[in-house]
């Protein structure tokens, strides 16, 4: 079978993980919290600091850490004692998290959640922004860049049963619709037992992070917040990165040709190819007008299968993504099994002549219709041209592997650097500092908790209380995410209405700056919304530029930088802090390079300066008459070698992003 059949198989594997432990999805599992030695009796209270206090040394641990509190905490749902949130928190310095409570104690507090639905946010923590990081080779090192530094931080996995945390067989919330509802109210009941142990954490400005899926969980839980007499905390601000905010096709699918235009690599800077993916843009009607501020409400757009070929399986994706990966996972084992074994290398030039096929055929698909074969999948589509037409992504060194990264486009490494936090979670040493439950194994993902639909963007439901509750939102993205393209969050920005005016008033172009002073990307701030797009990061923002996400948070989630403030004087002058750049408003076209090798094994390949010339001459012709703008990669002036293909490699090491990883070719909303 086809390398085109072999993509869509590989693009149903979206629901597995290979750090999952094997689950018969007919009978939910039932797991409860284990009772360590010197655990409290009673209810709740700071007594129970120093049973939760990590005191057991970590295996493979040699450096120092602050202090750090884990273990299992109940979300308080009636009749379900063993459902549980599992925690894990660093303070800031010693004795900011076990303070005794006061009012004048303004000191914020933070919690990171991971997505899926149903990944573990230990991923977040040993692999982007916490202060432990495990490397591909099950190594361990400090992060310098750990978000502990800024405030005390908890990463929790959540909902029950995911991770760490426990649930009874019949507590999960598995048909409760829409079940983020009862995930929110879970949420809340496990904060009300938290801040029980640590009560300065009840008056204290927390702000919660998180990204992808938790662009429907925080929602969701702000919601049960802002639903609450008396709530058990004081949300200040909430911050999702690359979030699923919308409906899949508007944040996956029409942001597309913006990916493409973000990486021209992709399509080997081929003009002919990309008019054919802008004329399908438009089919598909994902040519959305965005203005500013948004003239009206922008209607979701419908989900237009191929109709060359009969895939009643993805049908089910109309029904919500939820639904649609538990029924992909056996198909999907079984296509990549049989492609993956039916792939063989075939000659550049053999390839070259195929991708001049399917330029000649472009005349005959187009024909002002939809692309019978792809329908309107166009991250399919482009995808599928990579690996069988572009290179480096077409090498099939690796047939049992993926190429194509959609958290980080620049990375086509295959295999990827392993990302594996099971060795040392399920260490039994590990298990017993952290107090982990012993019922049950950690994975990273899990799926039971979680009903039949996907939830739509309740954004408006929640703004207009937000704006006031004096509840900030800050919405980022990473440029060089294929999965969800910062159009997509910039889209449902412009879809909402907060501080009484639908979206935002001015277009995003605002510079902003890493601390090494170089441009880090864009940064917008209106009506106690912010929106940061962030360069040279992908889906896994703090774990492609840990250092610029360190800046981000510093400065945008827990600090007051302006950059991008839009302010009205009394006059009725309008000012935008820090300036205006066209050049950076909409697409920013990335990195020169992409990235290969197997694992560790990295060389860069850099098209020639001409054909980037020429794509730039005539990517404005077509419209886009930005150029590289601001946030270009300057040239490296490092001595290349070409190859017959025409492309320039690079030596080694020559990276301005640390390696950003995939789970396998595992594509879950982390």
């Amino acid at each position: 079978m086809s390398c085109r059949r072999f993509a869509w198989a590989c693009l149903a594997l979206l629901s597995l993980s290979p750090f999952a432990v094997a689950q018969d999805p007919t009978t939910p599992p039932s797991t409860f919290p284990h009772s360590y030695p010197g655990k409290p009796p009673g209810d709740f209270s700071p007594l129970w600091q120093k049973y939760f206090q990590v005191t057991n040394k970590l295996p493979n641990i040699t450096f120092p850490l602050g202090r750090s509190f884990a273990g299992n905490i109940p979300v308080q749902r009636a009749n379900h004692p063993n459902d549980t949130l599992f925690f894990l928190g660093f303070e800031k310095s010693k004795g900011s998290l076990t303070a005794l409570p006061s009012r004048n104690n303004r000191d914020p507090w933070g919690i990171w959640l991971n997505g899926g639905p149903g990944s573990s946010s230990m991923y977040g923590m040993f692999f982007e922004n916490g202060p432990i990081q495990i490397g591909g080779d099950y190594s361990a090192k400090p992060n310098q860049y750990s978000w502990d530094k800024l405030a005390d931080y908890f990463w929790i996995d959540q909902p029950v049963g995911v991770g760490y945390s426990t649930a009874d067989a019949n507590g999960y919330g598995k048909f409760i619709s829409p079940d983020e509802d009862q995930i929110g109210k879970d949420f809340m009941g496990f904060l009300g037992n938290l801040v029980k142990v640590f009560p300065s954490l009840a008056t204290r400005p927390l702000h919660l992070t998180g990204e992808s899926y938790a662009g429907q969980y925080i929602p969701y839980i702000l919601k049960a917040y802002f639903d609450m007499k008396n709530p058990p905390v004081n949300i200040a601000k909430i911050a999702i990165g690359d979030g699923t905010f919308t409906s899949e096709q508007v944040f996956e699918l029409v942001p597309a040709l913006s990916v493409i235009e973000t990486y021209p690599q992709i399509i080997g800077y081929d003009q002919d190819v990309y008019k054919y993916f802008k004329d399908q843009t438009a089919r598909c009607g994902f040519n959305i007008n965005l203005t500013y501020p948004q003239n009206g409400l922008i209607p979701d757009v419908d989900l237009i299968m191929p109709s060359q070929r009969d895939i009643p399986w993805a049908m089910k994706q109309k029904y919500g993504r939820k639904t649609f990966l538990r029924e992909l996972k056996t198909r999907a084992e079984e296509e990549v099994e049989v492609e993956a074994r039916s792939l063989v290398k075939r000659d550049r030039e053999v390839r070259e002549g195929e991708r001049e096929v399917w330029k000649r055929d472009l005349s005959l698909r187009a024909n002002g219709t939809i692309d019978p074969w792809y329908g309107c999948f166009l991250l399919d589509m482009f995808i599928d041209y990579a690996i069988n037409y572009t290179y480096p992504w077409n090498l099939t060194d690796n047939p049992q592997g993926f190429p194509f990264n959609v958290y980080d486009i620049q990375d086509a490494l295959n295999p990827k650097v392993t990302r594996d936090a099971s060795v040392f979670l399920n260490d039994p040493r590990t298990r017993a500092a952290l107090h982990a439950p012993t019922s049950k194994d950690w994975a990273m993902q899990f799926q039971f908790p979680f009903g039949t639909s996907m939830s739509i963007n309740i954004f408006n439901a929640l703004a207009s209380n937000a704006t006031a509750r004096g509840v900030g939102v800050v919405l980022f993205s990473g440029n060089d995410d294929a999965l969800i393209p910062h159009l997509g969050t910039e889209i449902a920005i412009q879809n909402t209405t907060f501080g009484g005016i639908q979206g935002f008033t001015r277009k995003p172009s605002t510079p902003w700056k890493d601390d090494a002073g170089q441009f880090a990307g864009v940064a917008h701030q209106e009506r106690g919304w912010s929106y940061v797009m962030i360069y040279g990061a992908g889906h896994l923002v703090a774990q492609a530029a840990p250092a610029r996400a360190f800046t981000f948070a510093r400065e945008f989630i827990f600090g007051s930088n302006k950059s991008g403030l839009v302010t009205t004087s009394k006059s009725g002058t309008v000012t935008v802090v820090g300036g205006e750049d066209p050049s950076v408003a909409g697409v920013v076209q990335g990195a020169d390079g992409v990235y290969y090798g197997q694992g560790a094994t990295q060389s860069t390949y850099v098209w020639p300066k001409a054909t980037r010339a020429a794509w730039k001459g005539f990517i404005e012709g077509e419209g886009m008459g930005k150029g590289e703008g601001a946030g270009a990669v300057a040239e490296t002036g490092v001595p290349s070698v070409f190859f017959s293909a025409g492309l320039t490699r690079l030596p080694h090491g020559h990276l301005a992003l640390e390696v950003a990883a995939l789970l396998g070719f595992v594509w879950v909303l982390l």
